[in-house]
């Protein structure tokens, strides 16, 4: 299958991003993220994280809770990695976003709780024109003990912000509002 147009299924491992989909108890879908791809002990390198994106423009995937469709567009790398909200991010916050975008297509498919915000800044006249979109989802990232071994996960709730463009088709544009979780999820 073409990578422009895979998509992936519920449930199943995503072989090369070795990531998967559980429940956690309260039945929440969650992406478990097991490899850290991006490591810094003080900063993240973000160009990095730009390029690793680069490879992924193309792609589609569908919000299984409304069926819509979200591509990544040619701009998700840039604004991922360089947007106002993401040089605020310092430490473990840092750290999930860089490592989250292994799992954005898989994020996207389980997202919920969608919300329609209205576009009101010109300089996104073309590329939101139809408006924004707010989707909740959540992902999960190994910690580590001293000896290499995984220790715990830990959990991140997350919004997907998506544009309406004015070509009809909606893209992820970021991911905003890392927060931690307390709860780890089961049988990762």
């Amino acid at each position: 299958m073409n990578k422009n147009t895979r998509k992936y299924s519920m449930g199943k491992e995503y072989n090369s991003r070795n990531i998967s989909v559980i429940k956690n108890d309260a039945g929440d879908n969650i992406v478990v993220i097991n490899d850290i791809l991006f490591k810094g002990k003080r900063s993240i390198n973000w160009q990095e994280v730009e390029n690793y994106l680069k490879e992924y423009v193309g792609e589609f995937y569908i919000i299984a809770d409304t069926n819509d469709i979200i591509y990544f567009g040619s701009d998700l790398p840039d604004e991922y990695a360089h947007s106002d909200y993401t040089s605020t991010l310092k430490g473990a916050n840092a750290k999930a976003k860089a490592n989250a975008a292994q799992g954005l297509g898989a994020m996207l498919e389980i997202a919920i709780n969608e919300s329609f915000i209205e576009n009101k800044k010109t300089k996104h006249s073309i590329d939101a024109m139809n408006g924004w979109y707010k989707y909740e989802s959540r992902f999960a990232l190994p910690v580590y003990d001293v000896d290499g071994e995984i220790e715990r996960y830990n959990v991140f709730h997350v919004n997907m912000i998506i544009r309406h463009d004015i070509n009809g088709k909606k893209y992820l544009y970021d991911v905003l509002n890392i927060k931690k979780e307390t709860s780890t999820p089961p049988s990762c």
